[in-house]
């Protein structure tokens, strides 16, 4: 992705990128207020929006129109609005719904934590504890309200970009599948969807695996899971031919990335796998704007990484793992290793 435009002065495109974050703060605002849930039936005057969602109907209308020029609602003559297609997944209800991420970045768990960027550049070091005085998992601990945000976000971002990397991976060799940080359980219900003869176990924090399970009951899948709650820094389940690990290992630097791989590795099978759902960095400069300010995230965040297949292949070899092969799926790959 390219964010040069020759036909804007080099100003103008310095304006639009540096207010960038005022596009984001009204697509965020839009999905707290649930608008799109009340445009669900058809296009409504801002007065009855105003009136479903708890707003001042003159300043919602400032926000809607705004909106709309980004393409989330439609403007329509008398102050009514519709929803776009892209305004759709702003629903609750939209299996394309993205709402509660949406609703995660404008929290000052996401948000300020971007402001110490600079600083985090000039020492770097996360900026999440300097921020918010906790690291990150402390603060969901001790702010659930936060922290369940979050995992739904997560599993709405699941849904949308892991599906099609599991649908360009072949899980059908796999008899026991782990799940390692697997979250509300989004994931595993794809994966033994696709894989009929296959269990799986979801495995996670006690607290996250308290509220788990959901997903896998929707898939019909529940009767082929176990949920079992530890933590990856001590040990995961044993005798696993797969243990699949999305978007866990960018949220740590190598040291306890090395740890929750080598226990993975020890807990496998002899011809088990390591299968890492990741956004991957190209190995050269090739552009890649999403992944690379995804990167910038964990960095502020949790003082984690995106990686290249090079330094996944380096980070393998230290645990006794080697890199065979990566599938790509749409943002995200398939990062496979195997034990050498």
């Amino acid at each position: 992705m390219q964010v040069e435009n020759m036909d804007i002065p080099p100003a103008m495109q310095v304006l639009k990128l540096a207010t960038a974050s005022w596009m984001a703060s009204a697509v965020s605002a839009a999905a707290e207020l649930g608008v799109a849930d009340h445009l669900g039936a058809g296009a409504r005057t801002v007065k009855e929006l105003a009136g479903a969602v708890g707003a001042h109907e003159q300043t919602l209308y400032r926000l809607m129109r705004a909106c709309a020029d980004i393409g989330l609602f439609q403007e329509l003559p008398g102050r009514v609005f519709a929803l776009t297609e892209v305004g759709h997944a702003l629903r609750s209800d939209s299996p394309n719904s993205l709402r509660n991420f949406a609703r995660w970045v404008a929290l000052p768990a996401d948000r300020h934590t971007w402001d110490g960027l600079a600083r985090t550049v000039r020492t770097g070091k996360p900026a999440f504890v300097d921020v918010h005085g906790a690291e990150v998992w402390e603060h969901f601990r001790d702010n659930p309200e936060v922290a369940e945000i979050f995992d739904n976000a997560m599993t709405e971002l699941s849904r949308q970009v892991i599906a099609p990397t599991v649908a360009a991976y072949d899980f059908s060799g796999f008899r026991r599948i782990v799940d390692v940080g697997g979250g509300h359980g989004t994931l595993l219900a794809q994966v033994l969807s696709a894989v009929p003869e296959a269990r799986g176990v979801l495995f996670d924090q006690p607290e996250v695996i308290a509220g788990a399970g959901a997903p896998l009951d929707a898939a019909g899948v529940r009767d082929r899971s176990e949920l079992v709650a530890g933590d990856f820094f001590k040990a995961v389940p044993a005798d696993g031919d797969a243990y699949v690990l999305s978007n866990i290992i960018h949220d740590w630097d190598d040291e306890p990335s090395r740890q929750i791989l080598a226990n993975c590795r020890d807990a496998m099978t002899a011809d088990g796998r390591v299968l890492l759902i990741e956004a991957v960095l190209p190995d050269d400069t090739s552009p890649s704007l999403t992944v690379k300010l995804m990167d910038l995230d964990m960095l502020v965040i949790s003082g984690g990484h995106q990686r290249s297949g090079a330094q996944f292949d380096a980070l393998f070899q230290q645990v006794g793992l080697k890199l065979s092969r990566i599938v790509a799926g749409g943002l995200c790959s398939v990062v496979e290793a195997t034990r050498v």
